[in-house]
This record gives structure tokens, C-alpha cells and sequence, in this order.
């Protein structure tokens, strides 16, 4: 990843197909920063991961405008690999969201922690990317 695209462009150049190309050179550019799966597979991973953001909207936790997405294919010395996306303050770089899918030690196909919350224990976790989505789109309560 050259520099860090702002949210909203990244949904947009998704929706376009920029992505869809499986050489390694797009699918850093779309933000993959460390795998340990081939090459081959980050187009799929993508796409999917991609599937969820771009659900993403302007009025809930993530602001499109000031924070971009990043990936990684996690790989734990006693377990599966599984991925994750985070979503990044774009001035800072801080980490203001980890999405881990598919990881075999959360209850639950996705499970979000947060920067607040010191990324200590999950704050949502569910078993739909649906719901998933609505929890972005949610604004924090008050």
C-alpha cells in the first residue's frame, strides 16, 4: 500500500472493479499489507472483505473521509490463518478498527474491537456480516 486511500474513494474504486485484478500490485494497492496465503488468493479475500465495506456508511461509526481500510492474512502460531480488516485514522495511522473473520478463537464468524475499547475484548461480534454492517452504520449511543 503506496498511501493510504481515504474510505469513501476506496468504496468507489471497489465498486469500479479497480480491485478485481489478482496480481499482487493491485491487491496491495487495495490494501493488503502482510499474507501468508498465496498470492492468488488475496483478489478473493478482497472481494470479499470488500463486500462488507463498501456497505459502510458516512453516518455511523466510520468516518469515510478521514479513515481508510487496511488487510491482513493472519497467521498464529498455534491455529488457522484467518483475516482481518482494520479501519485507520488516515492522519495518525492509529487503528480504530480490527474486524477479525473466521478466527477459531472468537465465538463468532466476525468480531470487531475497537481502539477505545484498548482492542481488549471484542465489541460486537456476530455470525451475519448483515448485522455486522448495521453495527458500522449504528452510531455510537449516547
Amino acid at each position: 500500500m503506496d498511501k493510504q486511500i481515504k474510505l469513501s474513494e476506496w468504496i468507489q474504486r471497489f465498486n469500479t472493479g479497480e480491485f478485481d485484478k489478482p496480481d499482487s500490485k493491485t491487491q496491495i494497492e487495495a490494501g493488503w499489507f502482510d499474507w501468508f496465503c498465496r498470492d492468488s488468493s488475496l483478489a478473493n479475500k478482497t472481494k470479499k472483505m470488500g463486500n462488507i465495506i463498501k456497505q459502510i456508511k458516512l453516518s455511523g461509526k466510520v468516518d469515510l473521509e478521514t479513515s481508510y481500510v487496511w488487510f491482513k492474512n493472519n497467521c498464529p502460531l498455534n491455529g488457522p490463518l484467518y483475516d482481518d480488516f482494520r479501519i485507520a485514522d488516515i492522519e495518525n495511522n492509529n487503528n480504530l478498527f480490527v474486524v477479525q473473520i473466521d478466527c477459531v478463537w472468537n465465538d463468532s464468524r466476525y468480531t470487531v474491537f475497537e481502539r477505545l475499547d484498548g482492542f481488549e475484548k471484542p465489541v460486537f461480534q456476530s455470525d451475519s456480516s448483515r448485522e455486522l454492517v448495521k453495527w458500522f452504520n449504528k452510531g455510537w449511543a449516547k
